[in-house]
């Protein structure tokens, strides 16, 4: 079918997406670093930042509305990431597959025909909920119940609103710059 495959612009803006949102990603890696310790009465609380590190996961499929747009984006912005020298090592490449694949599942689940509201934060939801499910299980294990279901709640909910609805608002809004007009996303602008 013709709207699956991908044109060479695609790939390029796919990788463009990814590879600045690497870039945002080792950057925040650093101002992550610096929280260690806010949140002594309740840890699981500083999974609300982790938001910034799913945005390609929704921005990717919002963008190019492609099979694996989502998984594309998201894998090669942590394997960039990693590449910088995040902290997390290779282990940073697997959050990208399993995040990627969280933000994804919502656009396939349409036909990859949706690129309203409640997908994008259906996406961000599944790719916090990933990534807090991976972190209880490489870096919390020792968690209490409650703090295990805390981190995925609380890093699920920071990818219903960080990605779902901050992806969502920056894709509408550099479709307003007309840099989207190859595409679906900048071809629904309203005139403004």
């Amino acid at each position: 079918m013709e709207i699956r495959r991908w044109r060479t612009v695609d790939i390029v803006v796919a990788a463009v997406i990814a590879v600045a949102f690497g870039v945002v990603f080792y950057a925040w890696d650093q101002i992550w670093n610096g929280l260690d310790g806010a949140f002594p009465g309740f840890p699981p609380a500083r999974a609300a930042l982790n938001g910034i590190w799913f945005l390609p996961a929704v921005v990717g499929p919002l963008v190019i509305r492609k099979p694996g747009a989502g998984l594309f984006a998201e894998l090669v912005a942590s394997t960039i990431e990693a590449l910088l020298g995040a902290q997390w090592g290779l282990s940073t490449i697997l959050y990208g597959l399993l995040q990627g694949f969280g933000g994804e599942l919502p656009f396939a689940a349409t036909g990859y025909r949706s690129s309203k509201l409640p997908t994008a934060l259906v996406g961000g939801l599944l790719a916090g909920a990933a990534a807090g499910l991976l972190d209880i299980v490489l870096y919390y294990p020792d968690y209490s119940t409650a703090w295990k279901i805390g981190q995925v709640a609380v890093s699920a909910g920071s990818g219903l609103v960080i990605t779902g609805l901050g992806g969502w608002a920056l894709t509408r809004g550099l479709a307003q710059t007309g840099v989207l007009d190859r595409f679906p996303a900048g071809r629904e602008r309203t005139a403004v």
